[in-house]
């Protein structure tokens, strides 16, 4: 047993303090699991080994610090000592950041996805054992069955003694369709899967699924199709006046839980707003609506005010504040109707607002979510109003981790708004050198950089991936040529570490995780990586790279043919290098 693992195996034989093993980590998100009754140990080697020695099951729980049912699930269940005992008897109790190790994360969600026949979520619980065989699988689970679902003191017992593990082998003989892949095939797509009533993609809870936008852009301009190009500009003007956009202080929530984009989950992550500044701007270029640039100037302002931090960027802040979901972004009704006997166009705004004297939030609070197109009279009114009331409340939490594919996404996106304003692409040059400064030590990349502290985990595919395409939009923006060498060291060491015959892997851990171009919440490290590829052979003009982005699309053929629309930025590159 190698040294670290000696030192790991000691800590937990003389741990008596009544903390776990993770407060020895730095994730915000496992920090606050270290003061819980549950034995919780990091994922590793050590705790695969203990689940080994002592013929025990591994309990794993992934979330994330903005995560809202991970908070609850920690409040009822893991700060149980009823249910904490159970798991220290029988399990091996492993918690894991999904920002920390996002190629465990994809791993152990690629198996719930065999399981269940469709995608999981956060947090995600799962059963297994140290050879990765998998018992159970769920999401949020209560500490008792409901009406539901079995609850946890139920579930426990159960898969410590059963021997009958999930054979997930078997679900991977599915036949995949491989549909034609075409302009046309691509446009059926996303029109069967667009919603023409609300806008946007999907049918019950929305994201705002920019990579899918932009093929849709791409197609309508491609083929001159007015009608998708409308219903792109449709998805934008409602995007920003729904209740998926902070109309006091700017910037996107996560996603919305209802079709019509009314009611979000609160959180509010650093990978949204860089997203969505990207696609606003482009929005602007193409229309120059006033609207697409004040969405692009307040989010901008906003992320710089909550997230900003040494010229660096922490993660995300949580849906709740004071344990409420919600509180911090919703008003009163009696706040509401207060600020509209100031404003002289209340009866507009009510009406835009489909307000009635009642919550749509809960029975005495309300969301802002204005059903119009466009920002109605007295609507800046009514913003400076209301915001003078939520300065009196707590802002919710920030995950304080600076993470290097997030931070890379907005220093991008921010020379992409130097388009509209010159300013921004001062504030991204500062803080790419902040960036590089910070994850970068002695040679090595690092994903995290927490507090000061050096990051423990290597950089990933995602990290590398981004950090290019922010060196190479910096590039574009002052014709630094270091930018653009250091673009080429780190295309060349990605491509060592995580490429093998047209296979791109996303990290090169205990678990070989293939990159498989799902642009699920935000573009994928693989679509970035392709996207960089063309960029570098045209700013250098090496066609190496864009041979080996070539290579790759041939490899990836099948799978944007099984999934199209569901790896947009894969089916771009197609589109426009067919």
């Amino acid at each position: 047993m190698n040294i670290k693992l000696c030192i790991v195996f000691l800590m937990i034989c003389v741990h008596l303090d009544g903390k776990n093993l993770l407060e020895y980590e730095q994730s915000p998100y496992l920090l606050e699991h270290a003061s819980n009754p549950v034995n919780w140990m990091p994922w590793g080697d050590a705790a695969l080994q203990k689940a080994k020695q002592e013929h025990k099951k591994i309990f794993l729980s992934i979330g994330y610090s903005a995560c809202h049912w991970c908070h609850v699930m920690a409040d009822e269940s893991f700060s149980d000592k009823e249910v904490a005992a159970v798991l220290n008897k029988d399990y091996i109790s492993i918690k894991v950041d999904k920002e920390e190790l996002p190629q465990v994360d994809k791993y152990f969600q690629i198996m719930y996805k065999k399981i269940k026949g469709h995608s999981g979520g956060w947090p995600l619980n799962m059963i297994i054992d140290a050879d990765m065989n998998v018992y159970f699988v769920g999401n949020y689970i209560s500490k008792y069955k409901n009406k539901y679902s079995k609850g946890l003191m139920e579930i426990l017992p159960y898969y410590a003694h059963t021997k009958q593990f999930i054979a997930t082998n078997r679900f991977q003989n599915r036949a995949e369709i491989l549909k034609p892949l075409s302009i046309q095939t691509l446009k059926n797509a996303l029109e069967e899967e667009y919603d023409s009533i609300y806008t946007g993609f999907g049918s019950r809870a929305k994201f705002p699924q920019v990579s899918k936008l932009l093929l849709m852009l791409d197609i309508a301009q491609k083929t001159h199709d007015n009608e998708l190009l409308r219903d792109f500009y449709d998805t934008l003007d409602t995007m920003a006046m729904s209740g998926l956009y902070d109309h006091l202080e700017g910037g996107f929530f996560r996603y919305s839980h209802d079709a019509s984009w009314e009611i979000p989950h609160f959180e509010k992550m650093l990978y949204t707003q860089a997203e969505m500044i990207k696609l606003y701007t482009h929005g602007y270029l193409l229309s120059h609506n006033p609207l697409y640039k004040k969405v692009v100037d307040e989010t901008i302002a906003m992320v710089e005010q909550r997230f900003a931090h040494n010229e660096l960027y922490m993660s995300a802040s949580s849906a709740q504040s004071d344990g409420v979901e919600g509180k911090y972004f919703t008003v009163s009704v009696k706040e509401l109707q207060q600020a509209f006997k100031q404003n002289p166009h209340h009866k507009q705004l009510a009406e835009v607002l489909e307000f009635d004297g009642e919550g749509n939030f809960a029975p005495n609070r309300v969301h802002l979510c204005f059903f119009t197109k466009k920002r109605p009279p007295g609507y800046n009114q009514l913003r400076k109003d209301l915001l003078r009331s939520r300065t009196k409340k707590h802002f919710p939490f920030i995950d304080y981790k600076i993470n290097t594919t997030l931070n890379a996404m907005m220093i991008k996106a921010l020379f992409k708004a130097a388009k509209i304003d010159p300013h921004y692409g001062q504030i991204a040059q500062k803080n790419l050198i902040a960036l590089q400064k910070a994850v970068f030590f002695q040679g090595d990349f690092y994903h995290l950089y927490i507090k000061g502290k050096r990051g423990t985990k290597k950089g990933n595919l995602e990290d590398y991936s981004a950090l290019i395409a922010a060196l190479l939009a910096g590039y574009k923006y002052d014709k630094n040529p270091d930018q653009l060498s250091f673009a080429h060291y780190l295309i060349e060491h990605a491509k060592y570490q995580f490429y093998d015959n047209g296979v791109w892997y996303m990290s090169d851990g205990m678990l070989h995780v293939v990159a498989d171009g799902d642009d699920k919440y935000y573009q994928s490290g693989l679509g970035m990586m392709v996207e960089n590829l063309r960029e570098y052979s045209k700013l250098s003009g090496d066609e190496k790279y864009n041979r080996l982005a070539d290579t790759t699309m041939q490899h990836y053929r099948s799978i944007i043919q099984s999934k199209l629309i569901n790896t947009p930025s894969l089916a771009r590159d197609y589109l426009n290098n067919s």
